[in-house]
């Protein structure tokens, strides 16, 4: 939904009718959730219902990976039917020592959101891809998490940070649960601002590794913006899916 952010503020209903229309299936709210009341997620759930929409996952702020604010996350994404508690992004951290105590908080908070039916992942920046000491902080999180932490690849930070998103599907098989399908561009007047299949995405080979080694279970098309309005933007990105992809 953070593709269709602005919408969604004005309306959400009907930006979710919007997207449902357009083949949607499932949804992804972003941070700001976290302030709904859980009456608020009920209604919310009624509209997916309705629509024959479902949420899988949903971003939550790293402060809210606290253990004064776990319950309320737990209680929402249990209203909405999510499976991940996905951190949005841990932020810039003062070292690898920092990004270790990043895969501490999601380690510990595996342990408590598995009890509840859910579990958690991590959503990757540019930065994460980026080494420091010689060492990228995407590896020290993979590195120091168990197993049952989830990872949801942001395909065009990866790319825009130089690397390789096959590889890093490969080297984590199993534990790329869901994935941003956001397409980048090396030329700068334009980056992030490109309809998927505009960029440099190997988006065939991608979608062939993440079925058949990276363990995929939901795919979500994420938009920073295009030369397009929001919604139709999340239309044509859809359809360019469907013909990379082909019969699901």
């Amino acid at each position: 939904m953070y593709s269709v952010r602005d919408d969604e503020k004005r309306d959400l209903v009907g930006t979710l009718k919007a997207v449902s229309g357009m083949g949607y299936e499932c949804v992804e709210f972003w941070a700001p959730y976290f302030d709904w009341t859980q009456e608020k997620a009920r209604q919310v759930r009624k509209q997916l219902d309705d629509l024959g929409l479902r949420c899988y996952s949903i971003h939550t702020s790293a402060q809210h990976f606290s253990n004064e604010h776990l319950p309320h996350v737990i209680e929402l994404n249990q209203v909405l039917g999510s499976r991940y508690v996905i951190m949005a992004h841990a932020g810039p951290q003062p070292g690898l020592d920092g990004w270790r105590r990043t895969a501490d908080i999601l380690g510990r908070t595996s342990q408590t959101l598995s009890p509840a039916g859910l579990s958690v992942g991590y959503h990757n920046w540019d930065i994460d891809f980026r080494p420091i000491e010689g060492t990228r902080p995407i590896d020290v999180l993979t590195a120091n998490t168990p197993k049952a932490v989830a990872f949801q690849l942001d395909v065009a930070t990866c790319l825009a940070a130089g690397a390789d998103p096959l590889a890093f599907i490969r080297a984590n098989a199993g534990r790329i649960k869901t994935y941003h399908l956001k397409d980048w561009s090396s030329d700068p007047q334009k980056h992030y601002r490109v309809l998927l299949g505009e960029g440099v995405g190997p988006w065939k080979e991608l979608l062939q590794v993440a079925e058949t080694t990276g363990g995929v279970e939901h795919y979500l098309i994420e938009q920073e913006g295009s030369r397009f309005s929001q919604l139709e933007t999340a239309e044509r990105c859809l359809e360019n899916f469907k013909s990379i992809r082909g019969p699901l």
